[in-house]
């Protein structure tokens, strides 16, 4: 005989469904407040921890930064048990990207308690720098963002072929020069020859390699005029992906986006629409 919920268990299902909305979902009015409200806390927590790094700043207030990072670890320490306790999959989340960077992030200030004056702290600090991964969160609930990835990920193939080809030149050209070159000119290997047709591509130009031959000369040149083409290729083809969603309508309640432009309100979330 199938036994049914009690009325206590079904209580406590559905405020653990209406949490897990809340704290995992952003298609809601308080989805969304809570994404917005954690991003305030790790806007503000990143910025301690660029202001604990500044030398002057960390000795004069040690201990409101110390006091300030308690504050922000016990904020997400809570918000990672909360994550835990509301999931519907547990497991998945726990070993999820969010969730390891939710965990890895958190952990270190806890550390420094059972090492403080460890060579440790020191890689413990960095560690807790993978917070700032956390602001990627910022995406969730902007429409723009979507159109973007949505137009990166039309055009993935050709950028994907676009860039092996950048990769051919970058070798051949490395090559080129390894031959070319002497090694007093700084093209001791085939790799830190490719590393030169790096920078040279990307018009960076650190100067630290330079060819010193005249067909090295010209060869840099010509990588230097090739290297506005490989700026240019990979932003027209975003940019061509980009103007085919021009017109479409953007739901900034749940970041659907209608491609029927004739809607006045969202079929998602039946709020109402703007170009």
């Amino acid at each position: 005989m199938a036994k049914y919920p009690s009325i206590h268990e079904r209580i406590d299902l559905s405020y653990k469904e209406k949490w897990h909305v809340i704290i995992f979902e952003a298609d809601t009015q308080e989805g969304r407040r809570f994404d917005i409200w954690l991003l305030w806390v790790i806007l503000f927590s990143i910025l301690t921890l660029m202001a604990d790094s500044v030398p002057s700043i960390h000795a004069d207030y040690f201990l409101e930064l110390k006091y300030a990072e308690y504050f922000f670890t016990a904020v997400f320490t809570l918000e990672y048990f909360a994550r835990l306790l509301v999931s519907r999959h547990t497991k998945r989340y726990v070993f999820s990207f969010w969730g390891v960077i939710d965990l890895v992030s958190t952990i270190p200030t806890y550390l420094t308690f059972f090492f403080p004056a460890s060579p440790l702290f020191r890689v413990i600090r960095t560690i807790r720098l993978l917070r700032i991964f956390k602001v990627l969160r910022l995406t969730r609930f902007m429409g723009e963002a979507q159109g973007m990835g949505s137009a990166i990920r039309r055009s993935g193939a050709k950028i994907t072929v676009f860039f092996g080809v950048v990769l051919v030149i970058v070798v051949v050209m490395g090559t080129l020069m390894y031959v070319i070159e002497p090694e007093e000119a700084g093209f001791t290997s085939i790799p830190r020859s490719i590393y030169w047709a790096v920078v040279t591509l990307t018009t960076v130009g650190y100067g630290d390699i330079a060819p010193v031959t005249a067909l090295g000369q010209f060869l840099s040149a010509a990588l230097m005029i090739l290297g506005y083409a490989v700026i240019a290729v990979p932003t027209g083809i975003v940019s061509v992906e980009l103007s085919q969603t021009n017109g479409k309508l953007v739901c900034y309640d749940c970041n659907h986006i209608e491609t029927d432009t004739t809607s006045n309100y969202c079929k998602k979330c039946g709020a109402h629409l703007k170009k």
